[in-house]
């Protein structure tokens, strides 16, 4: 395979992304750092597996954000990695999915290029494309929908997103909501409040792409009760729109 990658120059930040949580859905380019990183900084949604393709003598820190748990502030995360670079370390920034879809990635290389850090930036597959998929639900289909939104299911603080509900509602047939399980009683609400069917299709999917992958389907109108009768956690995705019915078809192509 003559494929030919950058050199991971000692003093430089790699922010990577490590995929949905299948490592065979890991990329080249991100197996690439992984073999030459002195210290991987990752995430805590990246899966063992992935982390485990690195040498043993890499160094490996945990400092990632979840949500109702305590974790490291974004402030603390990004000194962190403008101290390892300073020390001449080369340093992978592991993050879950691709850095740049609600993976604070850009929060996090701004700062470091401020400090004359070298910066490189490899995108990872997203979840909310890999896990919809793994679920059998394109998020676009010819015959149904040619717009698709990414909304997450929080804000920075933890609260519902300021989202123009009307809008969205109306504008786009599939929405794809990440991380929605804290605010998913609103989303539902604010979701029908705006004019979408009780009968519309949705899907939860929750550790998506991994060996502990679950889904529930429901209607929108019905999802909250069926979420309360079933043990999906976050973290998850929720699929909502005419694409959900395909996976009665398409879902042995992932099993």
């Amino acid at each position: 395979m003559n494929i030919s990658f950058p050199e991971f120059q000692p003093g430089s930040v790699w922010l990577v992304g490590a995929g949905p949580g299948d490592p065979k859905l890991l990329t080249l380019y991100a197996y690439h750092a992984l073999q030459h990183a002195d210290v991987i900084v990752h995430d805590a949604l990246v899966d063992q597996n992935i982390l485990a393709l690195a040498p043993a003598q890499t160094r490996r820190e945990a400092m990632g954000k979840r949500g109702g748990i305590t974790s490291p502030k974004q402030s603390d995360i990004t000194a962190h990695l403008i101290e390892l670079a300073k020390n001449g370390l080369r340093v992978l920034r592991l993050k879950g999915g691709d850095p740049f879809v609600f993976g604070r990635g850009a929060e996090e290389a701004l700062p470091l290029l401020e400090h004359n850090i070298p910066v490189r930036i490899v995108p990872g597959i997203t979840a909310g494309i890999a896990g919809s998929a793994y679920a059998g639900i394109p998020v676009s289909d010819g015959q149904s929908n040619q717009v698709i939104s990414f909304v997450t299911g929080h804000d920075k603080s933890g609260n519902v997103p300021v989202v123009d509900w009307h809008a969205l509602a109306k504008s786009s047939p599939v929405i794809v909501f990440y991380m929605p399980m804290k605010h998913i009683d609103k989303i539902q609400a604010e979701l029908l409040n705006a004019g979408r069917n009780h009968d519309e299709r949705v899907c939860v999917v929750s550790n998506a792409t991994t060996d502990k992958q679950q889904t529930c389907h429901a209607t929108l109108g019905n999802c909250l009760e069926k979420l309360d009768n079933s043990d999906i956690k976050s973290p998850a995705i929720l699929i909502v729109g005419p694409t959900v019915s395909l996976s009665d078809h398409l879902l042995e192509c992932f099993s």
